[in-house]
């Protein structure tokens, strides 16, 4: 690699500050390549427009290339706007801002003498584990993907660097015992030297190994239960754990640059960096990336709350009344210059939720159900009721719950029959017929679910008695809405009948939520 790690290398060809890379044509230079930095950060959910983009221009040059971490710190200022974003930041920069172009230096070094083992890598990184050198991670980091990811064939389309293979053969969580006994090895051989053989002058050892306590400190009194030398290996756990998950994300880092220098930047932004949080399809997330919709609940839920209280607050004008304010505008020449308006009547809507918890729906309808419980102050009553082929209220449940909701209520409610496919033929028929009491003229409607009846009967008449009752119904279905009417699915059967909207990630949950909402 032609940069030293934590700098940028202004000296070589090609872009200025980055070694051997070009801008973009028709803008050469440093310029270029921020622009096709912001231009791939928008492609990734991160809204950064012009004005951003001159922030950060601006930015660069009062910082510099010099200290490459600063300027990250400095261009995350300009162009990071909301949480969930940094992670997708950092992935992106290390792309186009990159520590060099190649092989690490240490890994050339290593390939010049004998060639590196997994032994050999695995003995470097217990080291480094023990002595919490984060610096020595990152090289280790690039040792270990020169000598262990190597992918396909070289000077081919296949040819890439693997994270993967590169942590499967080293295996790190497996160090983690190996470096907690050779730093307290370290320790213990710290204090021999500094409390001799004496009992005195530094002999605050005593006895048990609770040297940093007073004399009439016993482990009894610890709430915990436990000695302080338990203690300290638990801290002393949780950061070894923590430098393993950061070596795996420097591992990452490193197969993702080096296999941008064969396939290109632009690709590798496209399928190696992950989205923005809010950009998230509800159907295709993980556990980890459902955990992480899950903590984006609170802020999202204070920020909606603000714009239907905005927009509660337009609205309790009440309409205005056309004959008093021709009545006012005699004064005026007939001009209606002061509007008169109808004393309004604010009542907040009510709402009820009926929400499909079966398969990869569960996770979308989770996270509404959380949403809308954090929003509840909005709305004067909310109902939530769940089902898979059989409809069942869980509003306690909801009200009460916490973590995964959709596991929580297939547990505990009554939502499934002889079979667990679902069926909102039935669903929609057990509420129409058990539940319509919930429904009134002030109450909204959401139904939460991709409208697959695994080819039952879709009961269109008891949705259109569902319909008929309410103020208003929306369908929210977590599928593209080019694959409504596919299969199963009669999505476009029950479009007919209600207001059905493509709702795939948060951002478009937040729209809906904000925009057609009743307030």
């Amino acid at each position: 690699m032609t940069a030293a790690p934590g700098a940028l290398n202004a000296a070589a060809p090609g872009l200025p500050g980055l070694p051997g890379l070009p801008g973009l044509p028709g803008l050469p230079g440093l310029p270029g390549r921020l622009v096709e930095f912001v231009g791939a950060l928008r492609k990734k959910g991160i809204p950064a427009g012009t004005s951003e983009t001159v922030d950060a221009g601006a930015i660069m040059g009062v910082l510099g290339l010099s200290d490459r971490e600063r300027l990250r710190a400095g261009l995350a200022s300009a162009l990071v706007r909301r949480g969930g974003q940094r992670e997708v930041f950092d992935q992106t920069f290390d792309l186009y801002f990159p520590t060099g172009v190649g092989a690490a230096q240490s890994a050339r070094d290593a390939a010049g003498g004998d060639a590196l083992t997994v032994a050999a890598l695995r003995d470097l990184l217990a080291a480094a584990l023990a002595d919490h050198d984060l610096r020595e991670l990152g090289r280790i980091a690039e040792l270990a993907v020169d000598a262990l990811g190597r992918v396909g064939t070289p000077d081919t389309d296949s040819a890439a660097w693997s994270a993967l293979q590169t942590i499967e053969q080293l295996q790190p969580h497996t160090l983690l015992q190996r470096a907690l006994d050779a730093r307290n090895a370290a320790a213990a051989a710290g204090d021999g030297e500094g409390s001799g053989t004496g009992t005195g002058g530094g002999g605050t050892g005593g006895t048990g190994g609770s040297g940093n306590h007073s004399p009439g400190w016993d482990a009894a009194d610890d709430p915990g239960g436990g000695s302080a030398d338990d203690f300290t290996d638990r801290l002393v756990r949780d950061e070894i754990r923590r430098d393993i998950a950061r070596f795996r994300q420097l591992v990452a880092s490193e197969a993702r640059r080096r296999t941008a220098e064969l396939r290109g930047r632009e690709r590798m932004t496209r399928y190696a960096v992950r989205t923005a949080t809010d950009r998230v399809d509800f159907l295709a997330a993980n556990h980890q990336q459902l955990a992480e919709l899950r903590t984006t609940v609170q802020p999202l839920s204070r920020k909606l709350a603000t714009r239907l209280a905005a927009q509660r607050r337009r609205a309790s004008r009440g309409s205005i009344d056309i004959r008093r304010t021709l009545r006012r505008s005699m004064s005026t020449g007939g001009v209606p210059i002061a509007p008169a308006y109808r004393k309004p009547h604010p009542r907040r809507p009510e709402l009820v939720l009926l929400c499909d918890v079966s398969g990869s729906v569960a996770g979308f309808s989770g996270f509404t159900m959380l949403l809308v419980r954090a929003l509840s102050d909005q709305f004067s009553k909310v109902r939530v009721f769940a089902f898979v082929n059989a409809m069942d209220e869980v509003t306690d449940i909801v009200k009460h719950g916490d973590g995964d909701l959709s596991a929580q209520i297939l547990r505990e409610a009554h939502v499934t029959r002889w079979h667990g496919s679902s069926d909102y033929g039935e669903a929609l028929g057990d509420f129409a017929e058990l539940f319509l009491e919930a429904v009134g003229p002030r109450t909204s409607v959401l139904v939460l679910g991709d409208a697959r009846t695994n080819y039952g009967d879709p009961n269109l008449a008891a949705l259109t008695r569902i319909a008929a009752a309410s103020r208003r119904t929306h369908w929210l279905n977590p599928e593209r809405t080019g694959t409504w009417g596919q299969g199963d699915s009669v999505a476009h059967d029950y479009a007919r009948l209600v207001e059905m909207h493509e709702c795939r990630t948060v951002e478009q949950l937040s729209r809906f939520v904000s925009r057609l909402l009743p307030v």
